[in-house]
């Protein structure tokens, strides 16, 4: 469906529009209403954090932002653009945490950061050094040798995160980062989330965890069930 231009926003990028905006975005499939009118904004540096029952529809939500779910009604903009996962331009602008990444068995958890982030344009030694960087950030740099098929579910859900801030954007997806956590690595993940807002990325993000919600929202979306 064609973007029509938003109404007027007082949180506004450089560029003059809200870093991410939807409004009165719905999702049927099937006959089955898989999220109701859900408005909302966010600018760069801020956090918007999603929440609501299981069947709300937040992973939906985020699945049209990250242009890869197609709404039913309503308007969505993301950096000024309609989402869509295969314009390369849009891509490079957003990365998104929407259920476990794909991993290839034979590489290892330092290989696949070096892989992503060479994908995206950075030379293979700088690529390297980054993703060694990025997992000591999360302090899980003893994995950078593992295979993902040998890290417990807690080391998954950190390497996840990696893998997706291995590449680069103006906007962050995530949902549900809590997930398998214990609150030390809980703690990890917030000031992580928060190192990137504080460096200019609009974050949004599911969420059922309190602590999460108290120490990073700027902003709240409480969505409610189609039921």
């Amino acid at each position: 469906m064609p973007a029509r231009p938003l109404p007027s926003d007082t949180g506004r990028d450089a560029s003059g529009r809200a870093a991410v905006r939807f409004e009165d975005i719905g999702v049927v499939s099937d006959g089955n209403v898989l999220l109701l009118e859900a408005s909302g904004s966010v600018r760069a540096g801020e956090v918007l954090a999603v929440t609501g029952a299981n069947g709300s529809g937040k992973t939906t939500l985020l699945r049209v932002l990250a242009g890869v779910l197609e709404p039913t009604a309503g308007t969505v903009q993301v950096l000024g653009r309609r989402p869509d996962d295969r314009d390369r331009g849009f891509r490079t602008a957003l990365a998104a945490l929407i259920g476990p990444p794909q991993t290839a068995r034979d590489l290892t958890v330092l290989e696949h950061l070096q892989f992503i982030a060479a994908t995206w344009g950075t030379p293979a030694r700088p690529a390297r050094e980054q993703g060694r960087q990025l997992l000591e950030e999360l302090r899980i740099d003893a994995l950078a040798e593992r295979f993902p098929h040998e890290l417990s579910s807690g080391q998954s859900q950190l390497v996840s995160l990696a893998l997706t801030l291995a590449r680069p954007s103006r906007v962050l997806l995530l949902d549900e980062p809590e997930q398998r956590l214990d609150a030390e690595r809980l703690a990890l993940v917030i000031e992580t989330i928060r190192a990137r807002a504080r460096g200019g990325t609009a974050v949004v993000l599911a969420s059922h965890s309190p602590r999460l919600l108290e120490e990073l929202a700027d902003v709240r979306l409480a969505l409610e069930g189609p039921g």
